[in-house]
């Protein structure tokens, strides 16, 4: 066997530009606001069924308060997750170079290639356009 195909990561970059900033930004704070308006969802619910189930059962309602703090501390984190990512954008530097994610190429190696080089492939995005391909 001479040959192989193979598939290797392709890395995802993106220049950071303000349409992108703007866009990381803007998508930050619609993430917070889902947060802040599922927190107050919970909340709405929780009071409702908590009444509900002191009616019934008070033991049961010991199960349910546990999980609506289980629900609130889920919450709770990805609504600090969110900050953070949000804080990290604004600090974004206009120009600098951000990972994006990665795709897969699908490559034909042959006894002698150089693998290495074939694993650090890069694309690199400007406003979505495809600016460099880097090998």
């Amino acid at each position: 066997m001479d040959q192989i195909t193979l598939r290797v990561p392709v890395a995802v970059k993106a220049k950071v530009t303000q349409a992108l900033k703007d866009r990381i930004l803007k998508g930050a704070d619609q993430a917070l606001s889902d947060i802040d308006r599922e927190m107050q969802n919970l909340e709405f619910q929780a009071k409702r069924m908590m009444t509900e189930q002191a009616k019934i059962d008070a033991q049961g309602l010991i199960s349910l308060r546990a999980k609506v703090e289980e629900q609130k501390q889920r919450l709770a984190a990805a609504k600090a997750k969110a900050q953070h990512d949000r804080e990290e954008a604004e600090q974004l530097t206009i120009g600098s170079e951000i990972r994006q994610g990665t795709l897969e190429q699908t490559v034909v190696v042959k006894v002698g290639d150089d693998l290495e080089k074939l694993m650090g492939t890069e694309i690199l995005l400007e406003d979505g356009k495809i600016v460099s391909i880097r090998q």
